[in-house]
């Protein structure tokens, strides 16, 4: 009996593990049929949508007079007088047929941008999720799927703005293309319309920018290169990168040979041969200002603005420049260069302007003719400055408490192995600090920097905004180290504005097709570097430069200030000046760095631009005069306060030097000394020439830079301002 009840409860037990994996077994496959269903809903949603998304844009209608249809307004540049200098069309063709495209090219823009052109209805479904699929894979955009339908919608409708929106509009507009015109015609009207960098629309032009031929004369290398650009016409573009444009030429040539395009030996020739580019980009000769222009292009990308946004969004930018002005200034530069002999390539001029009070940039020439050399001679070339450099000691003189009345030894001097010379060893005695800077005398510039010390002068450098190197060397105080001219030019601006340091800017205002502003300049950035008074006293000084010294040339008839410039080489030679209202300076040299005719000196080529330029942009303002306090210049000082700068040298001057000091000089009263000065100074041949015309010059003393003994603290620079300073 027991063992009937024991076999009872065994079966039992069996049964109830078996209910029990019977139930576990409906479980797990209830939850992978749930899965199961839901894929199939998945799919079947994804299957409707794309069937309702293709019965929409089939049902889509076409558009009117597409082949009428005119691209969106390309961006153009003005100027602040509502001129065009720049429109991203200046260079216009007629549209090419396409029966007149090389089918070779053709075919390289097929198999690079999309290989199923002819059997899609302007869209790639089948491409789209290819590429999203391995963008997600790879976590970045490394494939895109834009059909060629898809790209001439955006040129023609839209903008390059990256968001879904754009793209559904994209989507939408291509199907109603596609079932506007045919395929042909709308690869023609890709191929007349896209945008392939340098400023060329449409292959036509490309060829024409890029290899100076038509395009019907293009080999199979050049073709290949230009399908290559839509995709980054700004990363491709050979004049910027020619290896990245020698790689991506590979690229479509690799892409043409594996769709049997053509065959390996002519992909071998192609991707060795070598490109030969047009000297000259044909689009820049239409530029009316293409130095400024390359300046506000790279203005506009350093404000989030890309190449292809730029000539493609259909923007006015509205720049600062002074047209007229800028006119004048072009203008200026190849008349006096021409009247003084400079008539060579090698022989070159730069003007740079700018307010003084709000940054705006007025004048822009970085060279003589664009055309030849593109070298931007205002913010890329870094040349001495000669004696146009002695305002930056005087001014760490005046900060120093020097004043424009003390008087200052006018004889030669040695500072350990150097012994600078005036120009034609002329040296007048005992005189003011303020006819020392007029007469531009070099052994005066050397006492004012050893007064006050060469870490002082290379302070103010840099805090007027002179970046480049300056060696710690009593030389600087002659302009022995290069500068930028657009640097130079910032920091006289100091001198015109009361002391303040004005950051100079091209772009005033960026403005959609439609007129909406989605750029306004902001408040240029200022900071207060000199004193008031020091502003006041260097412009009173650098007034009689015009008026009674090396710069009247430059004289345009209302108050202004400068200084002229001329290595001791006659390398190169400036003019450096200023009004209430503009600052600018003018470089005149040859790009190999060698000499020029003696004749041509800062006060000569250099001061005659600056006044033929100056003479027109000033003309809005009138003769305002500088709105600074009264500074008196004294032709003779006395006085217990009065300092004389050099006094103490006297008696340690060889006696050779000595004899050469104007002795006869000494026994006359200070105030005929000066007026001996005034009445010499158009006989005398100075360092820089005020003749209105060329003519053959005396021999210029030139002498070796000997190692100099250094300044007594010869501790490093530091970057705090002195306490002179505000």
């Amino acid at each position: 009996m027991s063992k009937y009840y024991v076999n009872r409860n065994s079966r039992a037990r069996e049964m109830a593990k078996a209910n029990i994996s019977k139930n576990s077994k409906k479980k797990g496959n209830g939850f992978l049929s749930t899965l199961k269903f839901m894929f199939i809903m998945g799919c079947a949603c994804l299957l409707a949508g794309v069937a309702s998304l293709e019965l929409y844009l089939s049902s889509l209608p076409p558009i009117n007079n597409l082949e009428q249809f005119k691209p969106n307004i390309v961006t153009k540049i003005y100027s602040a007088d509502d001129e065009i200098i720049k429109t991203f069309t200046a260079y216009t063709y007629e549209n090419i047929e396409l029966k007149d495209i090389p089918d070779t090219l053709k075919k390289a823009l097929i198999a690079t941008e999309d290989k199923n052109f002819y059997r899609h209805h302007g869209y790639d479904l089948t491409g789209l999720a290819r590429s999203m699929v391995q963008n997600v894979l790879a976590g970045r955009v490394v494939q895109g799927a834009s059909t060629i339908t898809q790209q001439l919608a955006r040129v023609l409708f839209l903008n390059n703005e990256r968001t879904f929106d754009r793209k559904l509009k994209e989507l939408f507009i291509a199907a109603r293309i596609e079932k506007t015109i045919s395929k042909d015609k709308i690869l023609e009207m890709y191929m007349n319309n896209v945008y392939l960098g340098a400023g060329a629309y449409g292959v036509e032009a490309a060829a024409q920018i890029y290899f100076d031929k038509h395009l019907k004369d293009c080999n199979l290398s050049e073709l290949a290169l230009i399908a290559g650009l839509p995709q980054a016409p700004s990363v491709y573009n050979p004049f910027n990168n020619m290896d990245l444009a020698i790689q991506r030429r590979n690229q479509v040539l690799l892409r043409m040979f594996k769709m049997r395009y053509i065959t390996k030996d002519e992909y071998e020739a192609a991707k060795e041969e070598n490109i030969h580019l047009a000297k000259v980009p044909q689009f820049y000769t239409t530029n009316k200002a293409p130095y400024f222009c390359d300046y506000v292009l790279k203005e506009l990308e350093s404000l989030g603005f890309d190449e292809a946004e730029i000539s493609q969004g259909g923007y006015k930018v509205v720049t600062t420049l002074n047209y007229k002005a800028q006119k004048a200034a072009d203008e200026a530069i190849r008349k006096n260069l021409i009247n003084w002999g400079l008539r060579g390539d090698n022989n070159q001029a730069a003007v740079f302007a700018y307010s003084p009070i709000d940054g705006q940039i007025l004048v822009y020439s970085g060279g003589k003719d664009y055309t030849k050399s593109q070298y931007d001679r205002v913010t890329q070339a870094v040349r001495p400055p000669g004696s146009a450099f002695k305002p930056i000691v005087y001014a760490a003189a005046m900060e120093k408490g020097i004043n424009p009345n003390d008087m200052i030894e006018d004889r030669p001097i040695t500072i350990g192995q150097w012994s600078p010379h005036n120009y034609g060893n002329k040296y007048r005695g005992k005189i003011p600090v303020y006819t020392a800077l007029m007469v531009s005398s070099n052994v005066c510039a050397a006492r004012i920097i050893k007064e006050v010390g060469i870490r002082s002068v290379i302070q103010i450098a840099r805090v007027l905004g002179i970046e480049t190197p300056l060696e710690y060397d009593y030389t600087i105080a002659l302009g022995s180290n290069g500068v930028k001219l657009f640097e130079f030019t910032r920091a006289y601006g100091a001198f015109a504005n009361g002391g303040y340091v004005v950051q100079p800017y091209s772009v005033e205002r960026v403005e959609t097709s439609r007129g909406k502003v989605v750029y306004r300049a902001p408040k240029t950035k200022i900071s207060h570097q000199l004193s008031l008074n020091t502003a006041a006293e260097m412009t009173a000084m650098m007034k009689t430069v015009i008026t009674n010294g090396t710069g009247r040339a430059a004289n345009i008839g209302k108050p202004c200030a400068g200084k002229t410039g001329t290595t001791d080489d006659n390398k190169d030679a400036y003019f450096m000046g200023y009004t209430p209202n503009i600052a600018a300076g003018v470089w005149v040299g040859n790009d190999d760095n060698t000499v020029m005719n003696k004749s041509v000196q800062g006060g000569t080529v250099p001061a005659l631009i600056w006044k033929d330029m100056m003479k027109v942009a000033t003309a809005p303002y009138g003769k305002v005069d500088f709105n600074y306090p009264e500074v008196k210049l004294m032709p003779f000082a006395a006085g217990a306060n009065v300092k004389i700068i050099g006094e103490e040298e006297n008696q340690e001057q060889p006696q050779q030097q000595q004899d050469q000091a104007l002795d006869a000089q000494s026994a006359q009263t200070a105030q005929e000394a000066v007026q001996n000065v005034v009445k010499t100074i158009n006989a005398e041949k100075k360092e820089d020439s005020v003749k209105q015309q060329p003519a053959a010059m005396s021999k210029p003393v030139v002498t070796p830079k000997p190692a100099l003994a250094p300044e007594p603290a010869s501790a490093p620079i530091p970057l705090a301002v002195p306490d002179g300073l505000h």
